[in-house]
């Protein structure tokens, strides 16, 4: 192993979950798949032939870099779709490339049509209406200017989408704003209607709105999390199981994180383990040494509570989660030595660490260890 850690990504679970999407969806709802923040720690240059594999042919990112690191690997017929940020000057390549994006403001319009005329090739482009959640959007009332404009060039541009995106959708504690939000969007829709501009898809949905307001579901959805086997809380969950029977294992985690001992110690009764003394041996302890530290994404809230797996053992990290290393106790795992396998997040022998574990244990959502962890840890497909 060149590397302190590396990542295994399941293709067979990648497989399971867009089943169960469809089944879900239906055969007329495209899925869209969500593979901003390098899709989700998994790696795009993984799940993006692993999404085109499963006929998943359309991928969301928040920015233009994204989208250039997607086009990198896509096959012809995929389309990608910039759901947030895009300077002026990478316009020009996103329309000439055919690259979807986001409208929520004249000025980005403006500028996507005269690209348009110049080069000679419309843009793609969704335009995101504000029902809500008060981030990007036209407001309601700027939507007969937007209309002129779009019906005075419409050779230069293709109304591919309309969305919008929704304020919590995997809380209960939100649902009058969702409701709320829901019911702005389709004034929005059938403004363009009366005015003879339909889209071709409308989207509203992420994962969470997916699994817990089927009314939010139209012609296509954004599928984030969700497909690489999260709940995006456990109120989705509950509604799935009490609307579907769903069972945990219907979504299953693509994500496996594993590394192994470089070093074995020991310390005696009253030693202290590692820097300062916020632990302090009480017995003679045989300590593993593993390379991985918050410089690879182990969080240092994890110092004297995280765990990790070691020869189908749950053992604890034991003093403070240095930038490169943690210690954790074996003393108790019979001939433990250097080289052993130690299982991070995912499953060894009976037991397993899952993300959301993980994430409980520091404190943070699954959203943002996943996002986290760094992208020079290899990441290796299994089936």
């Amino acid at each position: 192993m060149q590397h302190t850690s590396y990542i295994e990504i399941s293709e067979s679970a990648y497989q399971h979950n867009i089943k169960y999407f469809r089944k879900l969806l239906g055969k007329n709802v495209r899925i869209s798949s969500v593979v901003k923040g390098n899709a989700y720690g998994h790696g795009i240059e993984n799940i993006i032939p692993l999404a085109e594999n499963a006929k998943v042919n359309h991928f969301a990112v928040f920015s233009a870099s994204e989208a250039l690191e997607v086009f990198k690997v896509i096959s012809p017929g995929s389309n990608i779709m910039i759901m947030g940020y895009l300077d002026d000057s990478q316009l020009e390549w996103a329309i000439e490339n055919g690259i979807e994006f986001y409208v929520f403001d004249m000025d980005r319009l403006e500028k996507a049509i005269a690209i348009a005329k110049r080069i000679g090739k419309a843009a793609h482009i969704h335009i995101e209406a504000e029902t809500g959640f008060h981030r990007t959007g036209f407001e309601y009332t700027s939507l007969l200017a937007l209309v002129h404009l779009m019906k005075k060039n419409k050779e230069h541009i293709r109304f591919t989408g309309l969305c919008t995106h929704y304020a919590g959708a995997e809380s209960i504690s939100n649902h009058h704003r969702v409701i709320n939000q829901i019911a702005e969007f389709k004034r929005f829709y059938s403004y363009f209607m009366r005015h003879g501009l339909k889209p071709e898809y409308r989207h509203t949905a992420g994962s969470a709105a997916t699994l817990t307001y089927p009314q939010t579901v139209m012609d296509m959805v954004r599928v984030g999390i969700a497909q690489y086997g999260f709940w995006p809380s456990q109120e989705t969950f509950i509604y799935q199981f009490k609307t579907n029977k769903a069972n945990d294992s219907d979504l299953k985690r693509l994500i496996s994180w594993k590394s192994e001992i470089m070093a074995i110690k020991y310390a005696d009764a009253g030693d202290f383990v590692g820097y300062g003394t916020s632990y302090m041996a009480n017995k003679r302890l045989k300590v593993a040494i593993i390379p991985v530290g918050y410089a690879n994404g182990f969080s240092r809230s994890l110092s004297n509570s995280g765990r990790v797996l070691i020869r189908g053992k749950r053992v604890s990290v034991i003093g403070s989660v240095t930038m490169n290393t943690m210690s954790v106790n074996v003393t108790d795992i019979p001939n433990v030595q250097k080289g052993d396998e130690v299982v991070i997040v995912g499953k060894q022998g009976k037991l397993s660490i899952s993300v959301a574990s993980f994430s409980e244990m520091s404190n943070l959502l699954n959203y943002q260890i996943l996002a986290r962890l760094p992208g020079n840890i290899p990441r290796v497909l299994t089936k």
